[in-house]
């Protein structure tokens, strides 16, 4: 049987969320300890919330949402590229990281990986990120996909032309992955967003086979 390595980050109320964001509730509607015939959860979340996807519209106006993205782009071969020990991912890193041309799903091994180890470590600014010509690059070889290991694929101050670059060209953006424990090389990726109308982003589930 083949190998199942789960990239996704838990969600639970300690999980670090973007500045600003409105914080994850997990809630219960109905108990069986307080006499009710089941228990029934509530979840409230930003849809960005844990390992998730962005759709065009996330920054383009009337762009596609997550249901409009086919599941072919989210499921299939992918590599998980090694860039730790850098602060933000060029142009030049992912040239000189030999990366085929044939490569449609990439998944950014950065540093921030190693953050994940602690789920409920508070959000860290200074996390590594794509720069523009690095989104420029990838967009241009007509990549189905691009993910990183934390929550955002572009630097924390850097304006948002990083993802609409990736979204005019129909990128999916796969965001807060977790990949200390994945060695870089090629796999199976199986991303499966929640069936939602109308998003910008959602969350997923995500999954390498080896």
């Amino acid at each position: 049987m083949n190998e199942l390595i789960d990239i996704s980050v838990p969600l639970h109320p300690g999980l670090p969320l973007w500045p600003e964001t409105p914080a994850l509730r997990i809630t219960q509607d109905m108990s069986l300890a307080a006499g009710d015939v089941a228990n029934v959860s509530r979840l409230d979340l930003d849809a960005h919330s844990g390992t998730h996807i962005d759709a065009p519209l996330h920054f383009i106006p009337g762009a596609d949402t997550t249901d409009d993205i086919p599941l072919t782009q989210l499921i299939g071969p992918c590599l998980v590229a090694d860039f730790t020990g850098l602060q933000r991912i060029t142009a030049a890193d992912l040239e000189a990281a030999h990366i085929p041309d044939d490569t449609r799903r990439l998944l950014l091994k950065t540093d921030n990986s190693a953050l994940w180890q602690d789920f409920r470590r508070p959000f860290r600014p200074d996390f590594c990120a794509l720069s523009l010509d690095a989104a420029q690059w990838i967009a241009e070889r007509d990549m189905f996909l691009v993910g990183i290991d934390y929550h955002s694929i572009q630097m924390y101050d850097d304006p948002f032309d990083t993802h609409i670059v990736l979204l005019q060209h129909k990128v999916v953006i796969l965001e807060s992955l977790h990949l200390h424990h994945v060695a870089p090389g090629p796999y199976e990726l199986l991303c499966l967003p929640l069936r939602v109308w109308g998003l910008e982003a959602v969350p997923v589930r995500a999954v390498l086979r080896r």
